[in-house]
């Protein structure tokens, strides 16, 4: 079992206060074992080169640069800004604003919003492991303000975005609960279908409300309960509790903090909540793993 290790703020100043720390930290996460000079063709010390994001051969002075192909790449924005972000991200549950962004650190609104966008692109759901065990499944529907969404939209009214999740209870045998969480088109059959074959594996038991989208579930090797929320809500082991818990967390933030989400970002939005509701048995650590997507992920263009 993970045992949660706080990371404070004073914490967080110590190890990255500065522009320097956190260009040594990705300097460090990303050459690990040192740096082979390419020019030299051989391991060699490098030396920080003074009023600028690289690092110089001791031999030949060919210079690295470790924000090369990251979030941070051409950056005007000193980098402990920049982490501090990321900070804010992990800690807060309900997450922040771009605009409160902007008046904590100074910086325009437009430099805080590519902050935010920038850094949930770490956050992306790319794990293409297939959930397993028990898997709730469930939709819900965010903008607009239609009331009872089985009813004709009125007047002019904009029509609520489709969000399709699916969790992975947490159960000694399967391990971990984990989620994933979609942007889609429509509620229709075969759009729910294509989502459940792509990730949900076919030794799961997968649970759902009555809505009869799920039908075609039975004819592709789906262990399919459900249950019927005009009656109840539980049945035993049979429910969908945790899907909605995660619509909960989703909806208040959306609603409370960002007020209105466009259509083209949802699904960005989405994955900043996903990557804290999959990563939060992780505590403190958190800051490490999404420090470590920056390695990882090779982003060439804001």
């Amino acid at each position: 079992m993970l045992v949660e290790i706080r990371f404070s703020l004073r914490q967080f100043r110590e190890k990255y206060g500065t522009h320097d720390l956190c260009l040594d930290t990705l300097r460090e996460l990303r050459y690990p074992s040192g740096i082979t000079c390419p020019k030299c063709n051989k391991p060699s010390a490098f030396y920080r080169v003074t009023n600028r994001s690289s690092y110089a051969c001791k031999l030949c002075g060919w210079h690295v640069y470790p924000l090369a192909g990251t979030i941070f790449e051409k950056t005007s924005t000193p980098l402990d800004l920049w982490f501090y972000a990321m900070f804010l991200m992990i800690h807060t549950r309900s997450g922040t604003s771009a605009k409160q962004l902007e008046r904590m650190l100074g910086v325009t609104y437009k430099t805080a919003w590519r902050i935010f966008k920038q850094i949930r692109m770490l956050m992306a759901q790319l794990d293409s492991t297939m959930l397993n065990g028990i898997v709730e499944i469930d939709e819900t529907f965010i903008g607009g303000k239609g009331k009872n969404r089985m009813s004709q939209w009125h007047g002019n009214e904009k029509p609520k975005e489709v969000v399709m999740g699916m969790v992975k209870r947490n159960t000694l045998e399967k391990g971990g609960d984990k989620a994933y969480v979609k942007h889609i088109p429509n509620t229709g059959k075969w759009t729910l279908l294509k989502q459940i074959k792509d990730h949900v594996d076919t030794s799961a038991r997968v649970i759902t409300d009555e809505y009869s989208g799920y039908t075609q579930l039975k004819y592709h090797n789906y262990l399919h309960d459900f249950v019927k929320h005009k009656q109840t809500f539980v049945i035993g082991d049979t429910y969908t509790q945790n899907v909605e818990n995660f619509w909960s967390i989703l909806k208040r933030g959306v609603y409370g903090v960002y007020r209105k989400v466009s259509k083209k970002y949802l699904q960005a939005y989405i994955d900043e909540y996903a990557w804290r509701y999959n990563n939060r048995k992780f505590g403190g650590k958190m800051f490490d793993l999404l420090l470590q997507q920056v390695v990882e992920v090779r982003v060439l263009k804001a």
